[in-house]
């Protein structure tokens, strides 16, 4: 059989499924490549991988797109990982500089911002340095490993996750496992049955993870990131949908 050419995100927070994948017989049977979200999104889109753990905002632009998996990148409250850092309370913001690794997070802040929040400040998305911003009136959004110890360096944050759940009631799917194309269903039972594999070795996955002083790991792997598909999420991501149409 023809290989599965996978991409999936190379942040921490995947860490549970790579290793999933790389410790089942699956691995024989796919490619697997590591990348930004927003390069996973695009192979998908081009038709260079076949599924690809994806930005759920992404799928707008994949025809025939489906959900492949009982797993995902997901949030029920604040997920610590995707923020908008600000050095002044929100409503004073004049200007917000996007995350150029994420389109999820990038339209959650456009959603939230319009819809939530009645704001319109300036969008940049080419600032000289997106990973920081010392302006009184500018905020960043920024996603991913790089916010690790980062809540105590801006005196306002805003945990995106949080703040859906606040607007909506509703959790929120940042990523799921997404195909462009008919998947073989004996491919997806080993696929999945891959990534439980990881999630319930998380303890062994400690091990070889970095630990960081200002930040808690453990806690992020198994209690900040909900990994389920679920009716809720499912519901949240058709949800954002609408909302990032209306735009």
């Amino acid at each position: 059989m023809k290989k599965i050419r996978i991409s999936a995100v190379s942040y921490t927070n995947t860490k549970p499924f790579i290793y999933g994948l790389q410790h089942a017989e699956i691995l024989s049977k796919i490619e697997l490549s590591l990348d930004t979200p927003a390069d996973c999104a695009q192979k998908l889109i081009d038709d260079r991988v076949d599924i690809g753990l994806i930005p759920v905002a992404a799928v707008l632009n994949i025809p025939g797109w489906n959900i492949v998996s009982d797993y995902c990148i997901g949030a029920v409250g604040a997920v610590n990982s995707v923020f908008i850092f600000s050095n002044c309370a929100i409503h004073d913001v004049e200007k917000l500089q996007l995350d150029p690794q994420s389109r999820s997070s990038n339209n959650l802040s456009k959603v939230l911002l319009k819809n939530y929040w009645t704001l319109k400040p300036e969008l940049i998305v080419d600032a000289a340095d997106y990973s920081m911003s010392t302006d009184s009136k500018t905020a960043l959004v920024q996603i991913g490993d790089r916010t690790f110890g980062k809540k105590d360096k801006y005196p306002f944050v805003y945990d995106l996750a949080q703040v859906w759940q606040d607007f909506t009631g509703l959790p929120f799917m940042f990523a799921g496992w997404i195909a462009n194309k008919p998947i073989p269903a004996e491919f997806l039972t080993e696929f999945n049955a891959a990534l439980k594999l990881g999630l319930d070795n998380r303890a062994e996955l400690f091990k070889e993870l970095p630990h960081y002083e200002d930040f808690d790991i453990e806690d992020y792997l198994m209690n900040k990131i909900d990994f389920n598909v679920t009716e809720g999420k499912i519901k949240a991501m058709e949800l954002f949908l609408q909302y990032i149409r209306e735009l």
